[in-house]
Order: structure tokens, then C-alpha cells, then sequence
């Protein structure tokens, strides 16, 4: 019915895609309603209770992971971060290439993969958490480093995309179509595949250094990042080449971003990971 194009207003709302670059956040937020007949604070006495915390004494512990990241990121910022090497742009015979694969994928698999192609526009730390079942009140250190992880990765690949500035598959070829929002950042390298391969390294950081429970689970990290990063080509989003560059990219934050001496919110964050892990 005509009367419906009033929706069409609702459209606006696609501008929130472009927070498919986030991996997401490790943890819920709560909400309650306090009467207004009777607050508690309208409880005789209650008003006037103090704790007695000093007022410079915020606890380490209340950061919650995706806050405490952000101080992870004021860190890295510092080191030389912007001279890891990154697999160059391949030329336009290459990308043609690149296309017509990317055109078979969309063809062959993208039906079958749609389900996880939507879950993982907007957040994908769900599936590490899931893979290692592990949650905030379980391993919050853990949840700390994926969330470190997922920030710094992100902080890190837009200084390479803007640099690259390569096009979109769907913008050298329209009818790949992919089925959710393109993001409104450059192509190369995969923030989804620099973010997942940088969460899997530094996960395999805090488990034990040999073992078969660090033998599985390293191997089905590394599935889980490549199989993220497979779905955003299967979706037209992104190149090969891109899901390549941002595992070259994670693979060199890694030192940058282990090293006490420059990171300390990260390697803090690690060491009481490790202490999480038998």
C-alpha cells in the first residue's frame, strides 16, 4: 500500500552498518526500573551511606572489557605499528580473477552460508566465546584479550585501507549484490579477517604452552578466524587478497602489541588470561 512508503524514513537506519567493523563486545548491559512511589534511596538512612572509596581509587576490575581496550589502543598507538608489511593491491588482471571467483562463490555457496554471513556483520566475538566456552564471569582476563584484540585489529586496519584504497567487489562488479549493508570503508585488508586471525593468535597466547587442549583449540581458532573472513568473500565484500593482507597484518600486531614494555594493558590482561586456562 502506498501509505506504507512513510516507512521508507526507516532507511536511514542503514547508516548503523557501518558498525559491521566491530567485532562486538564481550558482555550484556542490564536494565531496571526503580519505583517512583518509594526509590530505595527513600529508605531512612540509605542517602547518607558512604563507601569510603578515595576518589582517585577506580578498580581495575570494573573496567569492563571493551572499555579497558580502548587503553590497550591508546598504547599500541605509540609503537611503530604502521610499518608492518602488508601484501600490496594486486593489479587489475588479478582482481578480474579475483572476481570471477568471488562470482562462483556467491553462486555455489553464499545460499548456505548466508546464516552466518548476517550473524557476522555486526559482531563475531560470540563465536570465539562460544568455540572456547568461556563467558565474562568465567574468564574475564580472556574476555579482556579477545576485546584488546578486536580493537587494536580494528585501530590498525583503517590506516591500511585508507592507504591501499582499493574498491569494493561490488563496486567493479554490481551484481555480486551482497545480501547485507556494504560497509563505507575501503577493501583491503579484511578488517573482519585482520580482527578474527588477531583474536585467534592472541587467544593461543594465554593458553598453556603445549598440551592437547592448546593443540585443539589452537587448530579450531585458526578454522573459526579463516572461516570469518571466508564468509565476507562469499558475501561480495571482500577479495581474497583482502582476507590474505588482513591475516599478514594481524600476524605482525602481534609482537607489537605483546610487549610489556609499550602494551602493559595487554600483557597485564595476558598474564592473568594464562591464569584462566589449566
Amino acid at each position: 500500500m502506498a501509505g506504507n512508503a512513510g516507512n521508507a524514513g526507516n532507511a536511514g537506519n542503514a547508516g548503523n552498518a557501518g558498525n559491521a567493523g566491530n567485532a562486538g563486545n564481550v558482555a550484556t548491559a542490564w536494565y531496571f526500573s526503580d519505583r517512583v512511589d518509594l526509590p530505595l534511596m527513600a529508605v531512612p538512612g540509605l542517602a547518607a551511606n558512604r563507601t569510603g572509596v578515595a576518589v582517585n581509587a577506580y578498580a581495575a576490575r570494573r573496567w569492563s572489557a571493551e572499555w579497558y581496550a580502548w587503553l590497550a589502543v591508546i598504547q599500541f598507538s605509540t609503537t611503530n605499528w604502521r610499518a608492518i608489511a602488508v601484501p600490496a593491491v594486486p593489479n587489475a588482471a588479478a582482481t578480474d580473477v579475483e572476481i570471477n571467483g568471488l562470482v562462483t562463490a556467491a553462486l555455489n555457496e553464499r545460499a548456505d552460508a548466508l546464516g552466518e554471513i548476517v550473524a557476522q556483520a555486526d559482531e563475531f566475538l560470540s563465536y570465539f566465546m562460544a568455540l572456547l566456552g568461556v563467558t565474562p564471569t568465567s574468564h574475564p582476563a580472556t574476555c579482556r584479550v579477545m576485546a584488546i584484540a578486536s580493537l587494536v585489529g580494528l585501530f590498525t586496519v583503517m590506516h591500511f585501507k585508507k592507504t591501499a584504497s582499493r574498491p569494493r567487489p561490488s563496486h567493479v562488479c554490481p551484481a555480486l549484490l551482497p545480501p547485507i549493508q556494504v560497509p563505507g570503508h575501503a577493501s583491503h585488508p579484511s578488517g573482519h579477517a585482520t580482527q578474527a586471525h588477531l583474536i585467534a593468535a592472541c587467544i593461543k597466547l594465554a593458553l598453556p604452552a603445549a598440551g592437547t587442549l592448546t593443540a585443539a583449540l589452537s587448530a579450531d581458532l585458526d578454522a573459526l578466524a579463516t572461516r570469518i573472513a571466508r564468509n565476507r568473500e562469499i558475501a561480495g565484500l571482500h577479495y581474497p587478497s583482502d582476507s590474505a593482507a588482513g591475516l599478514a597484518l594481524a600476524t605482525g600486531i602481534v609482537p607489537l602489541l605483546n610487549n610489556a614494555a609499550a602494551v602493559s594493558t595487554f600483557t597485564d590482561a595476558l598474564a592473568a588470561a594464562q591464569g584462566e586456562w589449566p
